[in-house]
């Protein structure tokens, strides 16, 4: 049963941070084609900050943890499938890092990206995930 409530908690959390870090970036390419107006950019500061602190960072550390009690629980770690989702996992999190940069960017006026820039690296976390869910699913 302990088993089934952490997986539970686990795909909650993933589908969390997987919601912020689709909608980030989107947040990024408003904030981007709005600085003309400080008082909208303002707004899209605090939208950013709130998503990045509230939901996405909290919903990253408990998929982490979840995940890896998991990964321990089950003897994952000698598998071959795992290891390469972990590997995955890993580089997703390094793209929340690198939009976590982004946004300290936006938030000090010092952003050097356009909107395209935004909206073809909203991208790279759908790659991440087709790959992630098909070695969690197909254990190649």
């Amino acid at each position: 049963m302990l088993y089934l409530s952490v997986k539970a908690f686990h795909v909650m959390a993933i589908i969390s941070w997987m919601a912020g870090i689709f909608y980030l970036p989107r947040l990024f390419v408003y904030h981007v084609e709005a600085v003309k107006d400080p008082q909208t950019a303002e707004l899209f500061k605090t939208m950013e900050r709130r998503l990045m602190k509230a939901i996405m960072t909290p919903a990253m550390v408990a998929s982490w943890i979840a995940g890896l009690w998991i990964a321990y629980d089950m003897s994952f770690f000698g598998d071959a499938w795992f290891l390469w989702k972990l590997a995955l996992v890993i580089a997703m999190t390094a793209y929340h890092v690198f939009l976590e940069y982004c946004r300290f960017q936006l938030a000090a006026d010092r952003n050097t990206h356009s909107g395209r820039f935004y909206r073809v690296i909203n991208e790279i976390p759908t790659l991440l995930m087709i790959a992630i869910v098909i070695f969690v699913i197909v254990k190649p």
